[in-house]
């Protein structure tokens, strides 16, 4: 059993999931001692996802009063100084495309779309900053991430033979 292989993909599948399936069958393909099963290849990439999300889900209103915190010191700081400070841009085009998002697809698409396409830390933030109030939120992503990784394994195995 090669552990660094499970713990390398974990920690892939905590960060940008939507490449760690392929990238553990590449590592895989050039290793002799891994077997090219769905469970290798699933498995430790899932898991990590699924930890990573739900710690920055579940600990995101703490992390967003921090950098408003962080942003307030900064500011007080700079009248104390009488230093320029730039101002943080607040509609930047991707806050008016997630706020679009929201409201044209809703929920759904919105777990869908943000851990996949951003990664799992980010994509869990912007989900609970627009939905965290709805309980369904969570499960959603959990779904929606193990649906990708099933599928996204099983093209990989069918692609391999």
């Amino acid at each position: 059993m090669n552990w660094m292989f499970y713990f390398t993909h974990f920690g892939l599948g905590t960060v940008k999931y939507l490449f760690s399936q392929w990238s553990a069958y590449a590592y895989i393909s050039n290793v002799d001692n891994v077997e090219l099963t769905f469970m290798n290849l699933f498995i430790p990439t899932y898991l990590g996802a699924l930890i990573s999300m739900a710690i920055f889900y579940f600990s995101s209103d703490y992390l967003m009063e921090r950098a408003a915190k962080k942003r307030t010191l900064k500011i007080e700081a700079a009248m104390i100084d009488g230093s320029i400070l730039k101002q943080k841009k607040k509609f930047t085009r991707m806050n008016k495309l997630m706020v679009k998002a929201k409201q044209k697809f809703g929920i759904v698409v919105l777990t869908i779309i943000a851990p996949l396409f951003f990664s799992i830390p980010l994509g869990s933030i912007i989900c609970a900053k627009f939905y965290g109030d709805r309980k369904e939120t969570f499960p959603l992503m959990v779904l929606f991430t193990g649906i990708y990784g099933t599928l996204t394994t099983f093209l990989i195995l069918y692609i391999n033979g």
